[in-house]
């Protein structure tokens, strides 16, 4: 029996290529679309390129209250995913967020809400597996490398920065290491050329055309330094993640944060 599976943000990039990837698994069916820029009437297949589906790209999540999604995608704005999170679970469905952007209070709340209504959230700040295994790394990396820099780079379109990825990629190097190292005496010149400061560690966002999604962890100790890189070339790259938490979501209560905890790493 195939999951029923709804996206909010279908018109989207990414939203685009979950329902194509959706529309392709034999054990999921797609069952809603949500947009809220959709202003006429489109087929969410047709959208994606795959044809016709037989589903209608609709305005609000309150279209799908009738016949509510077992599990609901969501990959929006920062400035919607709590409001279609709450909105889902009071629906009774199970939440799977590739959104970023999303606060600490956020999370606790989207624990708390989802254990409230017994159902399972995955926030996952990156979904390519490969992304998984380099903050994985980094974080195995700063228990001898106490001092790093994060470069992030992104299509001109995102919305938020740092990256989720960079934020949890930081928040692991912090858990794993003791302290950092040397003392930064730089003064800038230009406010902002050293980045954003989160406990010591430096992030520097990068926002243009023709980039997908890509990070860089640099690492320094006296004498040698070490580069840890990922790069998504494509949005395919995030859809084996996005079907792993699609199918693993409902066998949880509470909220997941981060692909990891499904990959037992």
């Amino acid at each position: 029996m195939s999951l029923t599976v709804a996206v909010c943000g279908a018109l989207g990039r990414m939203g685009r290529e979950v329902v194509k990837t959706i529309a392709a698994a034999p054990d999921l069916e797609l069952t809603g679309a949500v947009d809220r820029g959709v202003d006429q009437p489109v087929d969410a297949g047709v959208a994606a390129g795959v044809g016709e589906l037989g589903i209608t790209v609709v305005s609000t999540l309150e279209s799908l209250a009738a016949n509510p999604p077992e599990i609901l995608v969501d990959f929006t704005q920062p400035d919607s995913v709590m409001a279609n999170a709450i909105r889902g679970l009071d629906m009774g469905s199970h939440l799977v967020i590739g959104t970023t952007g999303l606060s600490q209070g956020d999370l606790k709340q989207l624990d708390e809400a989802a254990r409230a209504t017994g159902r399972g959230v995955i926030v996952a700040p990156n979904f390519a597996l490969g992304a998984v295994l380099m903050m994985n790394f980094a974080a195995l990396a700063a228990k001898y490398f106490p001092d790093v820099e994060i470069i992030e780079l992104h299509h001109e379109q995102k919305k938020d920065a740092p990256s989720g990825t960079a934020i949890k990629t930081a928040e692991m190097i912090r858990a794993a290491r003791e302290a950092n190292g040397f003392i930064d005496a730089c003064w800038e010149s230009l406010p902002g050329a050293r980045g954003g400061d989160f406990d010591g560690i430096r992030i520097h966002s990068v926002r243009l055309p023709g980039f997908v999604a890509h990070q860089e962890v640099i690492f320094g100790l006296t004498g040698q330094t070490l580069t840890i890189r990922h790069d998504s070339t494509s949005r395919e790259s995030f859809m084996p993640g996005v079907l792993l938490a699609i199918r693993e979501v409902s066998k949880i209560e509470g909220l997941i944060y981060g692909l990891e905890h499904l990959l037992q790493l």
